[in-house]
């Protein structure tokens, strides 16, 4: 059967810039992740954010994160890249503003570039629909000539060993309550682009440092937008690398 063999699990704007977003507010005990593969039903114990899990009430995180300066800078701060009581301060004022959850002010994984997620023009613009697809700042978005179809929305990609195919692909299958029987999980709102890799939504967090198994997961709401935008034969451009991979 096709689906022995097509099987992997796994915002907001900072002035035109960046922000953060770092865990769910699961415990680790009860967390699964939906990395799939060697990593099913346990939190990898190398996970950087799990203080963050478990620290998803406090009011505030001391921790420094990977995206400071930029945060930092999009605030109008002083960009010196450490956090200070008072940087969390404001940093969790504008998560708050913007209804991002967990507002810990944490500045963790890019978000978006509201307004013209393609500016760096990492991704071909053509005439046609293209899903662009930033493994580096883990976005995923569409676009049609310079539009901005959807998006961008935040994804996870594959993990070290499972990376997901970068270049030229295109998406050959879709179904919408796809099931994984070499994982046996859900595979909700699956859009294959290359092999067994494919869009689809995850239910827990897509917020961990472990990555998929090579297939782009999304939050349900985003791969459901992400279903109503596609049909099979629109093409996908992928580039970059996912941060740890």
């Amino acid at each position: 059967m096709i689906s022995r063999h097509i099987a992997c699990r796994g915002g907001a704007v900072l002035l035109a810039a960046v922000v953060a977003l770092p865990a769910a507010t699961a415990s680790a005990a009860t967390l699964r992740p939906a990395g799939g593969g060697p990593e099913a039903g346990s939190v990898p114990p190398a996970d950087a954010y799990a203080p963050l899990v478990r620290a998803a009430g406090a009011a505030c995180s001391k921790r420094t994160g990977p995206y400071q300066r930029a945060v930092e800078k999009g605030l109008k701060r002083k960009a010196d890249g450490k956090q200070s009581a008072a940087d969390c301060r404001a940093i969790r004022a504008f998560q708050k503003k913007q209804r991002i959850k967990p507002a810990i002010g944490f500045a963790g994984p890019v978000l978006a570039a509201r307004k013209n997620p393609n500016a760096a023009k990492k991704c071909p613009v053509r005439t046609y629909r293209v899903v662009c697809v930033d493994l580096s700042r883990q976005l995923t978005w569409v676009q049609k000539g310079k539009k901005t179809v959807l998006g961008p929305l935040n994804m996870r990609s594959g993990r070290a060993g499972y990376r997901t195919r970068t270049g030229w692909h295109t998406v050959y299958w879709r179904h919408k309550n796809h099931w994984s029987t070499l994982y046996n999980a859900p595979m909700p709102y699956a859009q294959f682009f290359s092999g067994g890799q494919a869009f689809h939504a995850v239910y827990d967090t897509i917020f961990t440092t472990g990555g998929s198994t090579g297939c782009v997961n999304l939050k349900p709401a985003d791969a459901r937008k992400l279903w109503d935008t596609l049909k099979t034969g629109d093409r996908v451009y992928v580039w970059g690398r996912r941060p740890g991979s």
